[in-house]
């Protein structure tokens, strides 16, 4: 049995089907089936480094549904909270990797069980042990009723003196900038946390913020801490990470790898950041730790598979040829 969990996650988790590497969908004469989800792969990454995690979403009654509860439950990550929907289908996603940088996915995801998640589908009371919450916009992005599981989880989390983060994640395929950039603003200016890449960010500033495109990254992340978070972290790829803590500064490099597959990087930098902060790691140490795990997860095809151990982190780069003996 998993400890009560200090970190919760909400969204939708999908099944996913990948293409072998270099292997159009069409010409595939088999797939890989494994799972998929924002929240559920920081939820596993955070499990991974040590901290009890609980994952809360909506599966249909179906293999797919069971596949994604079994794969969580196998990665330490509580699904007690998550609903079994016999009148919705798991969504699904198809992967075709064409190149390690050349990445098409496809979504079968409307009117699934997660996108019906709702408010009664949050755990009332929360878990008493439960010490942080992180939300992302593509559950907001997904219907009326996630959007609103959303607020209500964020309101009950603030009332209960639990710490928020919030990654925008925003999907353009799920909504358009002009109903997205308002909605993700407001979640985001909730929040304790706030991760973005410079084109979210464009998205949830508002006009005149900063002077695009000419704004310096520092200057980015400091507007996005004047929308309310005490902390802005600014994910810029290859060029690695800055954040703005309580008016301090810092960045760091990226972490070189061998890059397999850029899905899931993003969430993998959010659970190493996630777990340094909650270590309370000094701001530097955290963004450190992010684009290690970041760097774990760029290695590997998947979008958690390649997610590091806390003794993965500990070992990194430890032996000048890469391999310890």
């Amino acid at each position: 049995m998993n400890p009560p969990a200090e970190v919760v996650t909400l969204g939708e988790t999908m099944a996913v089907l990948t293409s072998p590497v270099g292997i159009s969908l069409r010409m595939a004469r088999s797939l890989d089936l494994s799972i998929a989800g924002a929240e559920s792969n920081v939820a596993i990454g955070l499990a991974r480094l040590g901290w009890p995690t609980a994952w809360w979403g909506r599966v249909g009654d179906d293999e797919l549904g069971r596949l994604i509860l079994a794969t969580l439950r196998s990665e330490n990550v509580s699904t007690a909270g998550a609903v079994v929907d016999s009148t919705a289908p798991t969504g699904l996603m198809l992967k075709e990797l064409r190149a390690a940088d050349l990445v098409r996915v496809t979504y079968y995801r409307r009117d699934s069980a997660g996108s019906r998640f709702g408010p009664a589908d949050v755990p009332s009371p929360l878990p008493a042990s439960a010490r942080h919450l992180h939300l992302s916009g593509i559950t907001a992005a997904l219907s009326a009723s996630c959007r609103q599981a959303a607020d209500y989880a964020l309101t009950a989390a603030r009332a209960a003196g639990m710490t928020i983060s919030f990654d925008v994640n925003y999907r353009s395929a799920l909504w358009s900038p002009q109903e997205a950039g308002p909605a993700l603003r407001e979640l985001a200016g909730r929040s304790d946390i706030v991760f973005a890449t410079r084109h979210e960010a464009e998205l949830l500033l508002p006009p005149g913020a900063v002077s695009w495109p000419d704004a310096g990254d520092e200057q980015v992340c400091r507007a996005l801490t004047e929308l309310g978070p005490a902390e802005a972290v600014l994910k810029l790829g290859s060029q690695g990470a800055l954040s703005v803590v309580s008016g301090a500064a810092q960045a760091v490099a990226a972490e070189a790898t061998t890059i397999a597959d850029q899905v899931g990087a993003g969430d993998a930098f959010v659970a190493g950041y996630l777990s340094a902060y909650l270590d309370r790691a000094r701001p530097a140490d955290r963004l450190k730790t992010a684009v290690r795990a970041a760097a774990f997860a760029l290695a590997v095809t998947g979008d958690w598979e390649g997610l590091p151990s806390r003794h993965d982190l500990d070992q990194w780069r430890s032996a000048a040829d890469g391999v310890r003996r």
